[in-house]
């Protein structure tokens, strides 16, 4: 079941050249600039929970793809602060629309029975973190 959701997924990215970890920053940055001021990369990593250094190296990726800018953070020159360019902007939001559609399909077969599917995910979920 993972794996067709998984192929759901790629699909839904592939037509913009992403993957599903680049989406994933993309989106939690273009909603945490909505938030406010613009994250730091650890920021985002945590945010997203991924390894600080994988966030690096994906950002440096859509950095040179012009998505985003990494600036150098006048607090502490060690920390990168994020902003999403005008272009990045438009490809998160709709690579955003693409995946919420490619998710409205994937478990639209639930029908009546999502509600019911999303309360048993919600106590797996609530069991595992103990």
């Amino acid at each position: 079941m993972t794996l067709a959701w998984q192929r759901a997924m790629r699909a839904a990215l592939a037509r913009h050249e992403l993957t599903h970890v680049q989406f994933v920053l993309l989106a939690s940055l273009l909603w945490l600039e909505s938030r406010g001021d613009p994250p730091s990369q650890q920021r985002l990593a945590d945010f997203v929970g991924i390894d600080p250094m994988m966030a690096s190296q994906v950002l440096r990726k859509l950095a040179d793809r012009g998505l985003l800018v990494r600036e150098v953070d006048p607090a502490d020159s060690r920390a990168r602060l994020l902003r999403l360019t005008p272009v990045g902007r438009a490809l998160a939001a709709v690579a955003l629309t693409d995946v919420e559609k490619a998710d409205a399909e994937y478990f639209g077969v639930l029908g009546g029975d999502r509600a019911d599917f999303v309360r048993s995910l919600s106590a797996l979920s609530s069991f595992a973190q103990r």
